[in-house]
């Protein structure tokens, strides 16, 4: 019977050794806060890393003692008899470099000035992600993942792990992904750069030491990503045209329901995250292209990668529409990888990889029971 891991607890890795990014910074030590459900087999052959996308954190699955409200992200996929099941696999959550859930990123305090490092934290890409990643599954004792799974910019991240270190992976379930952002994308994501970058109490990012927060521009970045992230079915079947109130009110409050919701997506949103990060995390998304090297040629980018591949696109996501992730299944056909894909019919745009839909999770369970029986859980 499918379960909830229960009650859990986030861990602190603490890294001496200096990490290198693609930017030509340096951070002398760094800290990444992890989460992990079920049991490392004896040779450590069943982990699985849970790569998050742009808003995401290492609280994937479970929930708090303190606050059993707060349950992860991912919890309808992961756990006992779920299609990410703990019973057999060893999976693991992290928050990424840069972020604003306990990892190092800008509000974190810089051991050289004694001041938060604000706009002096590295631009991060997802190559650096991966190497950081690396460190923590050296840390755990695990050499090669049974697999790495994430959906939207954690897809990329699985990606990147393939192609980085070829050898450590096994299998990528890379979920409503692309190989690189859409001119249109990019185009998204300087709009939502901007709401923050002109908010007055930014402050060029040192906005800490003024004692503030860009509550306005991260509250309209925001509003501006959650419609992105839905379908124009999905807002019309949830909304539609209603009005609070029944009738017009011939002003610029709040009168639709949806600018009900997306006020307070907003408002909840910049309750709780950092700028900064979600400045990090959107030029993380923007320089993803690993065929940049490659004369942007994908499947040469491809050519070293050892992994089978799950790639899980959805129907009604125009932001990671179908055609990007059947570009990857070209590319990786043409390099003559094992690759199963499927399209979801899903009404949920982009956000569908975080719903619980039965095709969906059928695809998921049937493919990571194959994973099981490879590594013998």
């Amino acid at each position: 019977m499918s379960g909830s891991v229960g009650i859990v607890s986030a861990q602190r890795a603490t890294f001496e050794e200096p990490l290198n990014f693609s930017c030509g910074k340096v951070l002398p030590r760094y800290e990444l806060m992890y989460e992990t459900y079920g049991t490392l087999n004896a040779d450590k052959s069943n982990a699985i890393l849970v790569c998050h996308a742009l808003s995401g954190h290492h609280h994937v699955a479970g929930s708090y003692a303190d606050d059993e409200k707060n349950i992860g992200w991912w919890d309808n996929m992961i756990g006992p008899g779920k299609p990410v099941d703990t019973n057999k696999f060893f999976v693991i959550g992290l928050n990424n470099l840069g972020g604003c859930h306990g990892s190092t990123g800008p509000s974190s305090i810089d051991p050289v000035t004694g001041k938060q490092y604000g706009s002096s934290f590295p631009m991060v890409t997802v190559e650096d992600w991966v190497h950081s990643q690396a460190r923590l599954a050296d840390l755990l004792g695990i050499h090669r993942f049974a697999a790495i799974i994430g959906g939207s910019l954690g897809g990329m991240q699985a990606m990147q792990w393939a192609i980085t270190y070829p050898d450590r992976v096994r299998n990528v379930l890379a979920i409503a992904t692309a190989p690189h952002l859409t001119t249109e994308n990019i185009a998204f994501n300087d709009v939502a750069r901007n709401a923050i970058l002109t908010d007055p109490d930014f402050h060029n990012g040192d906005f800490y030491q003024h004692g503030v927060v860009p509550t306005r521009g991260l509250r309209l970045a925001r509003m501006l990503g959650h419609i992105t992230y839905l379908s124009d079915d999905a807002m019309a079947g949830k909304f539609g045209r209603g009005l609070r109130s029944g009738e017009y009110k011939y002003g610029y409050d709040i009168e639709f329901e949806v600018e009900s919701y997306l006020r307070y997506q907003g408002d909840k949103f910049a309750a709780y995250f950092d700028a900064n990060t979600y400045l990090l995390m959107t030029k993380a998304l923007d320089y993803f292209d690993p065929a940049q090297h490659t004369e942007h040629n994908l499947a040469r980018a491809f050519s070293n990668v050892q992994a089978n591949y799950l790639v899980v696109s959805f129907s009604s996501d125009w932001r990671f529409s179908p055609d990007r992730s059947r570009e990857i299944v070209k590319a990786l056909l043409h390099n003559k990888r094992n690759v199963s894909y499927a399209e979801v019919t899903s009404q949920h745009g982009h956000d569908s990889f975080l719903m619980q839909d039965e095709q969906y999770f059928a695809v998921m369970r049937n493919y990571l029971e194959r994973v099981a029986v490879e590594v013998q859980v």
